[in-house]
């Protein structure tokens, strides 16, 4: 028997997480980001692949390690996390009145067992309300987008201008749920 061990320090991912019911650890590997690709799905599925084998490093035999990563992207362009205020107020103004995507990238990966990890990215399109510069700034004010991904959170005061999306909602929270649970189906049985 392993634990379910979350390589996050994400709250919208322990959230989420939480839903599937299994007892789960949060151990974030600590482990620096590095992205080596313009293409947002590979990208993903690369940060995922590095935030598991942070947490693979803590583990025990019989353990099973999830990573995670999102990113915002645009016209095919990566937007990741703002530095700042002024940076979150050009991402939002970029994506205000149109159609942008985003990408998770999820490995699952067992700890003695990591030729047989798995990794995979879902998308999300999501439509957004065009968007006055006042109201970009009043949104900048709440401090909600400065620890985002394309400087909003859909769970938070941005969805007042969230026109609709096309996928999977948690998928833009931060994990594919329904994906995950499957991609967990060989080891939930073995988890405590």
């Amino acid at each position: 028997m392993g634990r379910l061990i979350l390589a996050s320090a994400s709250p919208r991912r322990r959230e989420l997480l939480a839903l599937t019911g299994l007892p789960y650890e949060v151990r974030p590997g600590g482990m620096e980001e590095v992205i080596e690709t313009e293409d947002p799905e590979e990208a993903v599925k690369a940060l995922s692949a590095q935030k598991a084998a942070g947490g693979l490093s803590e583990a025990e035999p019989g353990d099973v390690v999830i990573g995670a990563d999102t990113v915002v992207a645009i016209d095919g362009r990566i937007l990741g996390k703002p530095r700042d205020e002024a940076e979150a107020f050009s991402m939002l103004r970029e994506l205000s009145g149109r159609t942008h995507q985003v990408y998770t990238g999820v490995t699952v990966v067992k700890k003695g067992r990591e030729d047989e990890a798995c990794t995979f990215a879902e998308q999300t399109s999501v439509r957004v309300l065009p968007m006055k510069d006042q109201e970009i700034l009043d949104y900048i004010a709440t401090g909600e987008p400065m620890d985002k991904a394309g400087a909003y959170g859909i769970q938070g005061r941005f969805a007042v201008y969230v026109e609709g999306i096309e996928g999977d909602y948690q998928n833009v929270v931060g994990l594919p749920v329904c994906r995950l649970w499957q991609a967990l189906k060989p080891y939930r049985g073995e988890l405590i």
